[in-house]
Formats: structure tokens, C-alpha cells, sequence
């Protein structure tokens, strides 16, 4: 079975609502997964913005999410879960604002894409200790994924 990430709030490649965004509440969207691997251990999940600052000339990759140690049973996280809803022994990692926690898509100009990827592995990440950025997250990562699982969402200021 393959891991497949999904949300009851927008489809793959579909808007992102704005209770999501910065023009909304900023509430981390419902997420939910299936087919985690045998043997997974724990799961991570980022979320970024390729297309910063503007999608016709991108310059960077913009972090809106970290989240590591995810014990390998959950299976999925609901909406608000980054305010003080994540499952035990979850660690939430450092955004681009340098901040813990979900920061909602608040693109300056067009229509960015934001990548949910959610990672199993076969171990977890203790070692990092909390507030671990994506960095150190991918070092930390190196050969231990087992499978990967992406959902693309879009928004675009109204």
C-alpha cells in the first residue's frame, strides 16, 4: 500500500479556504493519511511554499510547518491541531518566522502552491530535541524514509 495524504478542507491542487490563511483564523487545515508502511516508527510532516515571493520569479522556499516525531498509529491531525491539539510526543519544529507552530498561506502576490508532505520513517527523531527547523529535520531524516506522501494546495490573496 502507498502512503496517501488528504484533507477535508480543499482537494489535491485545489484553493486552500481562507479560515487557513492569514486572511482568516490561521488554523492549521484537517489533514488526514493512510497506508503508513510496516515497521514506520514516526512520521514527519512539512509544509512550504515554493513559489515565494512571487510564482512568475521564485526565489525561495518558504517554510509554513515542521512537525517530527509523529507517533507512526496517528492517523491524521484536525483542524486547529497546531494550537495545542497535536498527538503526544509530537514535536512542532521552526517555521520561516522563525516560530513553532502552523503559519497559514499569505502570499504577497499571484497564486502559491503549498506543499503538504508527510514522511514514514523507521525511526524516530528524538535526538533533534524540540524546535528543530527543516534543515535539521531533512539532515536528521537521511535514511530513514520509508515512503512519502504529498497533498499541493493553492491560495491566492482575494
Amino acid at each position: 500500500m502507498t502512503l496517501i495524504l488528504t484533507s477535508t478542507a480543499f482537494d489535491h491542487m485545489g484553493a486552500i479556504p481562507v479560515i487557513h490563511t492569514c486572511q482568516g483564523d490561521d488554523v492549521s487545515p484537517p489533514l488526514a493519511w493512510d497506508g503508513v508502511p510496516d515497521g514506520t516508527q514516526s512520521l514527519v510532516l512539512i509544509v512550504d511554499d515554493p513559489d515565494a515571493p512571487d510564482p512568475a520569479a521564485p526565489k525561495t522556499t518558504w517554510v509554513h510547518w515542521v512537525l517530527y516525531d509523529l507517533p507512526a498509529q496517528c492517523v491524521g491531525l484536525h483542524q486547529g491541531a497546531a494550537v495545542g491539539g497535536l498527538p503526544p510526543r509530537a514535536r512542532d519544529g521552526l517555521n520561516d518566522w522563525k516560530r513553532a507552530g502552523y503559519g497559514g498561506p499569505c502570499p504577497p502576490i499571484g497564486r502559491h502552491r503549498y506543499v503538504f508532505k508527510l514522511y514514514a520513517l523507521n525511526a524516530p527523531l528524538g535526538d533533534l530535541g524540540p524546535r528543530a527547523d527543516k534543515a535539521a529535520v531533512l539532515t536528521a531524516m537521511d535514511g530513514k524514509v520509508m515512503d512519502k506522501a504529498e497533498l499541493i494546495g493553492t491560495y491566492a490573496k482575494g
